[in-house]
């Protein structure tokens, strides 16, 4: 028996398996936690993948603002081994201090410590004291998916979905030999394994309010610096 296909039933079956697809594909792909608009345009899938890890730069005023708009819309966060993160600093940049667990000094399990907030918290972040084996992170990385919480290291991992650094830092405000400074240039660096090409993006970090902004004009009376916090 000869079957014979006219070629509008098979396009019809390409388009209707294309809108499968579509449909299916949400479902599939993990979930991805906003973040600030600056921040979200240069990260792989437009925000913070969960089950996935960052490596950040030693910034925390960048890791704050990672944490800022998931913090704003009810997640909680939790930052682990960062004695030195201030409540106010974070509250300027967005971070919802009711929702925000800080573990100044875990000790040596500080994994296990890290582990333990992953089950219940979306976000975490971590500043390691040792360096973390393969295998080890591939196993929290196997249960952090199945949380579906979001890592976010201040230092190497060895598995992450992207890497985020700061540099050629421009203060504005301080004129000759007096004023304030008020603000901050930099630009942001996104390295992430999806893609080969690095992303930037020049922003203020923080501006006037002490917030992350876009930076939209040149910084005036710029002053640059080396060191970035």
């Amino acid at each position: 028996m000869k079957v014979i296909v006219r070629e509008d039933a098979v396009g019809e079956v390409r388009r209707l398996r294309a809108q499968l697809d579509r449909v299916q594909r949400p479902r599939m792909d993990p979930a991805v936690l906003p973040t600030h608009p600056s921040l979200a345009e240069l990260l792989p899938g437009g925000g913070l993948r969960s089950g996935a890890a960052y490596s950040i730069g030693p910034s925390s005023s960048l890791l704050l603002s990672l944490m800022a708009r998931p913090s704003r819309e009810g997640a909680w966060c939790a930052a682990v081994g960062m004695p030195e993160l201030g409540a106010e600093a974070a509250a300027a940049l967005g971070v919802v201090l009711e929702r925000l667990v800080l573990v100044p000094d875990p000790g040596s399990r500080w994994l296990g410590v890290v582990a333990t907030l992953a089950e219940v918290m979306p976000v975490v972040a971590v500043r390691p004291t040792g360096r973390v084996a393969e295998a080890e992170a591939s196993r929290f990385m196997a249960r952090l998916r199945d949380r579906g919480a979001t890592l976010l290291v201040q230092g190497v991992w060895p598995q992450t979905e992207a890497s985020l650094q700061l540099g050629e830092p421009e203060w504005t405000g301080l004129g000759e030999g007096h004023g304030h400074l008020s603000s901050r240039a930099v630009t942001v660096t996104v390295q992430s394994r999806r893609s080969p090409v690095p992303r930037h993006a020049r922003m203020l970090l923080p501006d006037q309010e002490g917030a992350l902004a876009p930076l939209t004009v040149p910084a005036a009376a710029a002053v640059p610096m080396r060191a970035v916090g």
